[in-house]
């Protein structure tokens, strides 16, 4: 309807209202409502000197005059927004030298939320591209950890990053721990066992290490300290190649329950004879007090001894303590 107005009064030279109404069959009132509507949109303006005379103005120029101030404001802001951002890029160079230095300072960070531990630990291995070598005392894991383990380890290794991991010698024994095992080295991991192992310990291709963090123990969750300091990550890359020499290859297929055993109740006997207590030896070879206390009575009565430290005279004077294996009885 409007339309229809505007285009009757182009054609009059001026928006003639009776006119309008005829042609349009309209009231009075519906012809204000549509002169209201052709002045809001700027397609009627008043006549010079004739207030009550309007004429039509062409489209382009209603539209500049609608929106000319809207559009003169988007081009003051997009200057502003222009000189703000020029200014704030200015100082990119500031903040990446700032970053430098505070990444050489925060060398280590320690970090006690669950969630953000996981959260990059789960980024750190999906992004790994080279080596992964991780060293997990205290014995079997709970069998749901290996569930996720596996599929975590699967996925590294395929995409042809190593896997190299030090377990205990109690993981062994562990049906669970040996079907991981099992999974993960047919896939080109490899893995080792030894009698004691220092704290737990990931390293991500030599350039980003987990470690415990002992601070956080008392809360209840034990936290993580991420440590990216070259040198000391190198370091510890040491402390896992000494360990790594130093231990035992786990052959799932070829090895048989005896010798585990026998490599265990050596580490026992080698413990007791520095006299540590049954408390220590359990936490130290990662099994349990009770466990702990039956192989000391196995091996007890497998030397004819009434008393520990008789066991440990005994089983140096079989050489159990000496560094040949073969030697030993157990």
């Amino acid at each position: 309807m409007s339309a229809a107005a505007y285009g009757i009064a182009v054609e009059c030279g001026r928006f003639d209202r009776e006119r309008i109404a005829k042609d349009l069959s309209l009231t009075h009132d519906e012809v204000a409502r549509v002169e209201s509507v052709l002045v809001g949109v700027r397609l009627l303006q008043s006549v010079p000197g004739h207030s009550h005379q309007l004429t039509p103005v062409t489209p382009d120029a209603a539209a500049a005059s609608l929106v000319g101030p809207a559009e003169r404001q988007i081009r003051d802001l997009q200057q502003a927004v222009t000189e703000v951002r020029a200014k704030l890029m200015s100082l990119t160079p500031l903040y990446f030298e700032g970053r430098r230095v505070r990444n050489h300072l925060e060398a280590i960070d320690i970090i006690s939320d669950p969630a953000r531990i996981q959260a990059l630990l789960d980024h750190l291995g999906q992004t790994c591209k080279s080596e992964l070598i991780t060293v997990q005392p205290g014995g079997a894991r709970p069998a749901d950890l290996l569930d996720d383990a596996r599929e975590s380890a699967l996925s590294i290794l395929s995409r042809g990053v190593h896997i190299r991991t030090i377990y205990q010698h109690t993981a062994r024994n562990d049906l669970p721990t040996r079907s991981y095992v099992r999974d993960v080295t047919a896939r080109g991991a490899e893995v080792r066992t030894a009698d004691e192992v220092i704290d737990r310990l990931i390293i991500y291709d030599r350039e980003v290490a987990f470690l415990p963090a002992r601070s956080a123990r008392a809360g209840g969750f034990p936290g993580a300290a991420v440590v990216r300091e070259p040198a000391l990550v190198a370091f510890l890359c040491s402390v896992f190649e000494y360990l790594w020499e130093g231990s035992t290859p786990y052959m799932v297929e070829s090895q048989r329950p005896s010798s585990s055993t026998d490599e265990l109740k050596w580490s026992i006997i080698r413990l007791m004879t520095k006299g540590y207590k049954d408390e220590m030896v359990a936490r130290r070879l990662g099994m349990s007090v009770r466990t702990c206390r039956r192989h000391i009575a196995e091996i007890t009565e497998q030397l004819e001894a009434t008393s520990r430290f008789q066991a440990g005279y005994n089983a140096a004077r079989q050489e159990m303590l000496s560094d040949d294996s073969a030697t030993r009885p157990l």
